[in-house]
């Protein structure tokens, strides 16, 4: 006897059906961005210092509703809160009770809350406008250095120098020690805190402003450069719709990082009294003021001082993450 044939075209035509009747998966392409943000999304620590960074933004941007509803006016004295002998916030923990959530300042009972908040905005503000201005200035002058080149990339390299080696405190102590009480329509802390933001600002060009360069004098040299200027295109056109665009990975993750060197910078030189003028609250100007009161109430130092490292960190996280997901080949 004979086996029974296997009936192969059947099973082929029974194959072909099976596939058939399932829908086909389109393939789907993804921007270089997409690819980017699904990298981060792994960075579980990335996130975290993302969380932190939104959560300081909406502190600052929200910071009079905050107080209104979980403390009292910055720049008020509750002088009950304080022991009249001593000077020092009645109870422990810095005089933390219900109703003032981290306690009050020695001497004057101010709500120790309510200033960490609105020295958010205070910190927050000047380090953002000033890298926006560095970024501005930078991203000028790198581009047009690195895609000129010769005696135009010759000055710029060298102002750039010039200013990385200027002492940046040492001017900006000088600065608004002979600055007017009204500048640019603004009083008050508003002309410390413009001060602040155009000099930290301008003093720190020179630093994104050589890797945009450096970016620059790779890209010019680029198959799309070159087909851009066989078509006959104009200088301008190349700069803003061929290299500026390729050059925003990179801004972007340097931006991410001097945030918050410019939030240490404003918080050592409110340290030193030459930030924002009190009564604004400003988280070095915490610091300063606890200078000499940290061995009866410690806490007054800790919480400015945990205020300013959570912030940096939460920053230095956030950047990280982002540099490895737009640079994948730098990453660890």
């Amino acid at each position: 006897m004979t086996a029974p044939l296997h009936d192969t075209g059947a099973a082929e035509t029974a194959a072909v059906d099976v596939t058939a009747g399932a829908p086909a998966r389109a393939i789907e392409g993804r921007s270089p961005w997409r690819i980017a943000w699904i990298r981060l999304k792994r960075d579980k620590l990335a996130l975290a210092g993302g969380v932190v960074v939104l959560l300081l933004i909406l502190v600052a941007v929200f910071a009079p509703l905050i107080v209104d509803l979980l403390g009292h006016p910055p720049n008020e004295f509750h002088e009950e809160e304080i022991d009249p002998l001593f000077s020092v916030p009645k109870g422990s923990w810095g005089g933390i009770n219900s109703d003032f959530l981290l306690g009050v300042e020695p001497r004057n009972g101010r709500d120790v809350f309510s200033r960490i908040v609105y020295g958010a905005r205070v910190s927050l503000l000047v380090a953002f406008l000033a890298a926006v201005v560095a970024v501005v200035l930078g991203t000028l002058f790198g581009i047009v250095a690195g895609f000129f080149g010769g005696w135009v990339d010759t000055v710029v390299s060298r102002l750039m120098d010039l200013l990385l080696a200027f002492p940046q405190l040492l001017f900006i102590i000088a600065l608004v020690s002979v600055v007017p009480d009204s500048l640019w329509g603004l009083t008050g802390s508003g002309v410390r805190m413009g001060v602040l933001i155009v000099v930290i600002g301008f003093f720190g060009w020179p630093y994104i402003g050589r890797i945009v360069r450096g970016q620059t004098l790779s890209l010019r040299e680029r198959e799309y450069v070159e087909a851009a200027r066989s078509l006959g295109a104009g200088r301008g056109y190349i700069l803003l719709r061929e290299l500026l665009p390729n050059l925003v990975a990179p801004i972007t993750v340097y931006t991410t990082l001097m945030i918050p060197t410019n939030v240490l910078t404003e918080a050592a030189l409110s340290f030193l009294g030459t930030g924002v003028k009190p009564p604004t609250a400003s988280w070095g100007d915490m610091l300063s003021r606890a200078v000499d009161h940290y061995e009866a109430d410690p806490l007054y130092m800790i919480i400015p001082g945990l205020a300013i490292f959570v912030t940096v960190l939460a920053f230095n996280l956030f950047g990280d993450g982002v540099r490895d997901a737009l640079d994948p080949k730098g990453s660890r």
